[in-house]
């Protein structure tokens, strides 16, 4: 008996899950555009030094020239010979240029730095914060950190709302994540610098968090285990939706400032309707608000048509049900308890892994749209839409083949894709980013299976916590992730062998953690204790919990057939007193 028979009894999967599943499930279209956004925000025009004012092109236009042929004037080409260069400008302006004839050696001629700013093309974007504060050039790098500050709000957040929630519950943070994010991500828009737009992008990054850990983890909390595979699944498709929705709304707009306002307006909606949210009963019980989880489960039952098991449903029903997690929750825990025991301890290694790489790999491809040579609000589309017939073949592994093996074959997969777009010329542009979006494809799925996983493995005392903890290695990677395309400069394939290596590693730790297919979710870390530590019952109920006497049982290699608790057998040997 436990908390999945009170969810059970009080409708299951009814009308309360549908509607609940689906509120906590719409923020994700915006999830998806706060987390991309700088591809469109901070997107970088095509750009030439500006001319100096006397040798504008107004003033210039009583010669019958083209103006692409007149600026050749003014600009060098680039090192490729194809374009105009970005960053440089003659010195004195070279009108034999525009002799057909002419002969002249550029490379020979002096050239400046952009002494004038720069001029910006408008064609593709209206303005973002390159084109406002000149982010280009020597100045470039600046463009990236926009990004690795988001995403290092994303960390903090995973790990100071993390912990918060598991302390005042997932419902508080959550409204007051809709709430942050609504406020300081509009505010963003009205940054009248650089500096502080990080600082907004930063906090934004914190909210985000917020919202979706806190969002996975009270969804999951109301879901009955055989449709968590389902519902984990299908509602991933929203943050699908919501990278064509960016896209749409890039193109629509073309201003950074104005996108800004749009992606971050609805937030306001979210906050408004997410007071009817409840808390998790299952976390009510677990800090010690009974009453609070019996009101809870008895407005569930209404909801659901379960009128009549608001009468049988009491506190005595509730503590029979869950006394054993009642009596463990009257410790605290803090994050060391995450990795105090051994079955809690390989968990959370195995995870980090997993999170580390399936972020590093996803951003990697992601957030940079502009290279692939493609309309950039097209690739987004592209990007988007490939999600999914990938994650309908990670709900169809889920269904059927399990958690561990899904994980771990969507990481090998997106390794073996990064690796095989090496050895692809780069002249066949198509090819390279078939594969791009492939790979991006098993690594979202490799993302929609974790985030279900990690939930279903953690027991619900510590579950906020941990998510917090392992996804802070997502962030980590999310913010490595840009850095190492540097190494493009050593060796173009390098970046492919990074992301691809660290798929390979994350799916062989993928392999050592523990299957939860239909398995109840566990409340206590006595409870991952007994089902996934070392102990193995020879004969074991339908759960694989209860240790029966009769046995035998295996704990560290040594037989035994007396019965008892995991505690009373981890005594026995650590005594030396095993029964044979």
């Amino acid at each position: 008996m436990g908390f999945s028979d009170l969810l059970q009894e009080v409708g299951g999967f009814g009308r309360y899950q549908w509607i609940h599943v689906t509120l906590i499930s719409l923020p994700g279209l915006m999830m998806a555009s706060q987390n991309l956004l700088n591809n469109f925000v901070s997107g970088i025009p095509d750009h030439h030094c500006r001319l100096p004012a006397n040798h504008s092109l107004s003033n210039l236009t009583h010669l019958q020239v083209d103006e692409k042929q007149l600026l050749k004037v003014f600009i060098p080409p680039d090192s490729s010979g194809t374009r105009l260069d970005r960053c440089r400008r003659y010195v004195e302006p070279q009108w034999q240029l525009l002799a057909a004839n002419s002969s002249a050696n550029v490379s020979q001629i002096p050239t400046e730095e952009c002494l004038d700013g720069w001029t910006f093309d408008k064609s593709e974007f209206l303005a973002t914060t390159v084109s406002e504060w000149e982010l280009v050039c020597s100045l470039r790098p600046l463009k990236q950190m926009i990004q690795t500050i988001y995403m290092g709000g994303v960390l903090a957040g995973a790990i100071i709302y993390g912990g918060l929630s598991d302390r005042f519950g997932r419902r508080s943070v959550l409204i007051w994540s809709y709430l942050q994010l609504g406020v300081l991500g509009s505010s963003s828009a009205l940054s009248p610098s650089y500096t502080a737009y990080c600082v907004f992008r930063f906090l934004s990054g914190m909210a985000v968090s917020g919202i979706i850990l806190n969002g996975v983890s009270l969804k999951v909390e109301w879901i009955p285990t055989k449709e968590r595979t389902l519902v984990g699944t299908l509602t991933s498709f929203f943050f699908t939706f919501g990278q064509m929705i960016l896209a749409g709304l890039a193109y629509w707009l073309r201003d950074w400032r104005n996108l800004q306002v749009v992606v971050c307006a609805p937030l306001f909606l979210f906050f408004a309707y997410s007071w009817w949210f409840a808390e998790s009963a299952r976390w009510l019980v677990l800090n010690n608000r009974p009453e609070d989880a019996l009101k809870t489960l008895h407005r569930v039952a209404r909801i659901n048509g379960k009128q009549e098991v608001t009468d049988k449903l009491t506190l005595e029903v509730l503590h029979s049900h869950m006394r054993k997690e009642i009596e463990s929750s009257r410790s605290s825990y803090t994050a060391h308890d995450l990795l105090r025991t051994r079955g809690m301890r390989r968990i959370s290694i195995c995870l980090i892994a997993v999170w580390f790489s399936t972020s590093f790999a996803y951003y990697g491809l992601a957030m940079d749209l502009q290279k692939f040579g493609v309309n950039i609000y097209l690739m987004q589309i592209i990007f988007g839409f490939v999600d999914f017939p990938a994650k309908m073949l990670a709900l169809g592994m889920l269904s059927y083949l399990g958690r561990r093996i899904s994980q771990a074959t969507c990481l090998f997969v997106s390794a073996l894709i990064i690796f095989a777009n090496i050895f692809v010329p780069s002249d066949m542009q198509t090819l390279r980013t078939t594969l791009a979006c492939l790979g991006k494809g098993f690594t979202s799925a490799s993302f929609t299976t974790v985030y279900l996983y990690t939930g279903e493995l953690y027991p619900t005392v510590i579950r906020q916590t941990g998510m917090g903890f392992v996804s802070t290695m997502a962030r980590v990677g999310s913010m490595a992730a840009p850095a190492v395309l540097i190494l493009d400069e050593v060796l173009p394939a390098l970046p492919s062998v990074v992301y691809g290596g660290s798929a390979v590693l994350a799916g062989c730790f993928a392999c050592f953690l523990p299957e939860t297919l239909n398995i109840p979710l566990p409340d206590t870390i006595e409870d991952v204790e007994e089902k996934w530590s070392e102990i193995r019952p020879a004969h074991r109920d339908k759960e694989g919990v209860s240790l029966k006497e009769g046995g035998p049982y295996v704990y560290g290699g040594v037989a035994t057939t007396e019965g008892g608790t995991l505690k009373e057998l981890k005594e026995a040997e650590g005594t030396g007193l095993n029964a044979l």
